[in-house]
């Protein structure tokens, strides 16, 4: 490419590109290992140093703020190392930032430096965006917001990452989009796709495959920063879709550059700032329903027995026996183990948990909604169950009934709504997500036994101001229980209308981007014969969903010879 310019080659590498190069890395071998490829890279080109400069990539953790250069106990170059690195980190101005950054939900990198920058994400103009769980301290998420600090510093300058997709359309990341869009003039993402768990296809119908050898999706991210953007206006986003074979993808990444990717220009939309398209025709008629979530005043997540073959079981015979041997300390623990080999953790010790464990009660045992149509009986004490969620599954220790469902499913393109009247484990709609329960009724809290027949005292778990919209737009009047009176409708009507309108396929069909990435909202209901009527479908619905109709016992199925029954 330099035909006949050879000669300056060398003095450019070792005058202006290597002091310019600068490179962190926390693992001793990549270190090592970074040095080696620079230098045969380098003298492949044809560059011959003539003094002594070593590349500037140095032994330190990116994510560590810089302090004060020291000595150390350690060796000298030990020490060279962090004092060249903390030169780099406070008084270089960075140009550009590229890499490949690791992926790690559950990230070690928890300083007080790069925490306090991803408070930053949490907030859309001003406001916190108000999420308990989310995956913003990811690994990958750190490294965006580091890229992003040192450009901000310098003022200008280019961010190229290829990272996890899911930042794209996570409703969670909102905050980080939004303020992505505000330090940055131009965003260019072509999202690679790859996720094994959305089993996405190419447009021709053959399989999509990862880039690499991972589960999750990956997108390459070029963030571009000239420094002519007005303090308060949004950035531009423009987005490319790849699916396909991981040969297709290579070959055309290896073909095309950011001037032949036909990107498509998306606009920034709030209240998510989605970096993917997305249909919103109906988004206006979809956002004048209610969320699901916000009806429902309390909910939780489904419990999590973190032992389900110890303490879950079809026979209460089987659970019982299995639970005064855990109770009984007169067993041995050793012998005990031997037997059962429950897995213990940092939180949950087998002795230790044996030893205060009160004796057996047959109070403990309770119908446990396990999976879709699978009824178990668990014994649900705080010894044995890891996350009980007992401020929301007290509240069947009485007649109550709930609404599942799963904010954001790992398959995007499918939603499962369930009804359980029991304690309800977390992944009773899929095997894959942690399903939210909403009780459709609260009990006062009693340190006496329940019983079943009890019913006095609950409370529907309904908003008001949302109950008297729909109270409102009906004409009817809304009362605590069901009544045989036509001007009124009570909490289960309101909830069978909800799962009516759930299970419409005109529905799901016409909201299905929507649905990927919240809670469902649900339509107002326009006028009492339509009301009624869904109300009827959505009750038909329940009684078949809890096992509850005749319906369930007009099989479908036949077995019309005989044979040794395995499945």
């Amino acid at each position: 490419k330099f035909e006949g310019q050879q000669g300056i080659w060398s003095n450019y590498v070792e005058t202006h590109l290597l002091p310019r190069l600068n490179g962190f890395e926390l693992l001793m071998a990549s270190y090592a290992m970074a040095h080696l490829k620079l230098d045969l890279l380098l003298t492949e080109t044809g560059y011959k140093p003539t003094k002594d400069q070593r590349f500037r990539v140095y032994l330190t953790n990116s994510l560590e703020e810089h302090h004060q250069d020291t000595g150390t106990l350690f060796a000298n170059w030990l020490s060279t190392e962090a004092n060249e690195a903390n030169h780099i980190k406070r008084d270089t101005p960075v140009m550009c930032v590229i890499g490949n950054p690791p992926y790690s939900g559950i990230s070690a990198n928890n300083g007080e430096w790069i925490s306090k920058l991803i408070e930053d994400y949490k907030y859309v103009d001003g406001v916190h965006f108000n999420e308990r769980k989310h995956w913003l301290n990811d690994d990958y998420v750190k490294f965006l917001r580091y890229g992003q600090h040192f450009i901000e510093k310098n003022g200008s300058g280019v961010l190229a990452f290829i990272n996890p997709h899911g930042f794209l359309d996570n409703p969670t990341f909102r905050g980080m989009r939004w303020h992505l869009l505000k330090t940055y003039d131009k965003i260019y993402t072509i999202d690679l796709h790859g996720n094994s768990k959305k089993k996405e296809t190419a447009p021709d119908g053959s399989a999509d495959v990862n880039v690499f050898d991972i589960m999750q999706g990956v997108s390459i991210n070029i963030f571009i920063k000239t420094g002519k953007k007005k303090p308060k206006e949004l950035g531009k986003i423009f987005h490319f879709d790849l699916l396909g074979k991981r040969e297709m993808k290579y070959d055309f990444l290896s073909e095309n550059s950011l001037s032949s990717t036909d990107f498509k220009e998306l606009s920034t939309e709030e209240p998510n700032y989605f970096f993917v398209p997305k249909n919103t025709e109906s988004l206006s008629c979809y956002e004048n329903g209610f969320l699901t979530s916000d009806i429902f005043i309390s909910q939780s997540m489904g419990i999590t027995s973190a032992r389900d073959s110890f303490v879950v079981d079809f026979e209460k015979k089987e659970l019982e026996s299995r639970i005064r041997d855990f109770c009984n300390r007169e067993i041995e623990h050793n012998n005990f183990q031997a037997k059962y080999k429950l897995n213990e953790n940092y939180q949950w010790k087998v002795a230790e948990q044996r030893s205060i464990v009160p004796e057996y009660s047959e109070k403990y045992i309770k119908p446990i909604s396990y999976r879709p149509f699978d009824n178990r009986y668990i014994y649900f004490q705080d010894n044995l169950v890891f996350r009980m969620r007992g401020e929301i599954m007290n509240n069947f220790n009485k007649r109550n009934i709930a609404f599942c469902a799963v904010k954001l499913g790992r398959n995007a393109d499918y939603h499962n709504y369930f009804l359980t009247n029991n304690i309800t484990d977390k992944g009773i709609t899929s095997s894959l997500d942690n399903a939210n329960i909403f009780p459709l009724y609260l009990y006062p809290e009693t340190n006496s036994q329940q019983t079943i027949e009890q019913t006095a005292e609950r409370t529907p778990n309904l908003s008001t101001e949302i109950v008297k919209q729909i109270a409102d737009k009906l004409g009817l009047t809304f009362t605590n229980e069901k009544q045989t009176t036509e001007n009124t409708f009570a909490p289960i009507d309101i909830l069978d209308y909800i799962y009516a309108v759930l299970y419409s396929p005109m529905y799901r069909e016409k909201y299905k981007e929507f649905l990927k990435i919240d809670f469902p909202r649900v339509p107002y209901p326009k006028d009492k014969d339509t009301f009624w009527q869904l109300v009827k479908l959505g009750g038909e619905i329940r009684q078949i969903h809890l096992l509850e109709s005749p319906t369930v016992e007009k099989y479908i199925t036949q077995y019309p010879i005989d044979g040794d029954n395995v499945v």
